[in-house]
């Protein structure tokens, strides 16, 4: 078994190698990340600059490439330069912080493992919900458990596992629950501030309003202290409204 391990919080940080001390239990590990934090970046890639990739050794635990460039990057120059033998699975994490609801659309989390599942590869992104608990080490043990049972199962190639952890304030998660995704909009209007120069600044909050408790989502599992697992897809095609949309009454063009 060879694993492609990244993340969206740079090569260097905790969740990367709390990960990659439970993943080499399971075969061998290939780590190529961000150089630095790229969160929020969503299935960005870098078009205007060069991409410099360099060796790395993080905390005296394993030689790893760091990618100036986003998640996305690193995954596509990993399977297409950076490693020469076969990827059997991309995990991506462990993410500071829960990726649910339609932040999934805002992560560069679960972007590097859409991006390997686009390439062919069975690919699992795994995030840690915050809290007062912040328990890497923990959470990626739980995710070893996890991501073993995706392999005996034999996660095919191309699909793609949005798993999220909740943090341990009130102790073990209570069960392992497969939810979809909620499409709840965020209750987020920016919060203005003058800055020291006199100019206005705008900062988001990223914060929900109210969540459904009679809806199975992946937001109101996470919530219920469940572990979240949703199988997620790139197609976007609305397709309950495609053929209304066929039937309009389109001008003629040319």
């Amino acid at each position: 078994m060879h694993i492609l391990l990244t993340n969206d919080d740079g090569i260097s940080a905790p969740g990367l190698v709390a990960l990659y001390r439970e993943l080499v239990s399971l075969g061998e590990v290939t780590v190529v990340a961000p150089e630095s934090a790229q969160s929020a970046s969503a299935h960005a890639i870098t078009i205007n600059a060069p991409l410099i990739v360099q060796e790395v050794h993080v905390h005296n635990e394993f030689h790893g490439r760091a990618v100036t460039g986003r998640p996305v990057d690193c995954v596509k120059l990993a399977l297409t330069d950076l490693v020469d033998r076969p990827v059997d699975l991309l995990v991506s994490g462990l993410n500071d912080g829960a990726n649910v609801g339609i932040n999934v659309l805002y992560s560069g989390t679960v972007a590097a493992a859409a991006e390997g599942a686009l390439m062919g590869v069975p690919s699992v992104a795994v995030s840690l919900a915050r809290g007062e608990e912040l328990d890497f080490a923990r959470a990626a043990r739980i995710a070893r458990a996890l991501i073993r049972e995706m392999i005996e199962r034999t996660i095919r190639p191309g699909m793609l596992l949005n798993v999220n952890i909740p943090n341990f304030e009130h102790g073990n998660p209570k069960s392992v629950r497969v939810v979809s995704q909620s499409v709840q909009s965020m209750a987020d209007p920016p919060v203005a501030h003058e800055g020291p120069d006199g100019v206005r600044q705008y900062w988001l909050q990223g914060k929900y309003g109210p969540v459904s408790k009679t809806e199975e989502t992946d937001l109101r599992a996470l919530l219920d202290h469940h572990i979240t697992v949703t199988p997620l897809q790139f197609d976007l095609t609305a397709r309950d409204v495609i053929e209304e949309v066929r039937g309009w009454d389109w001008p003629a063009v040319g």
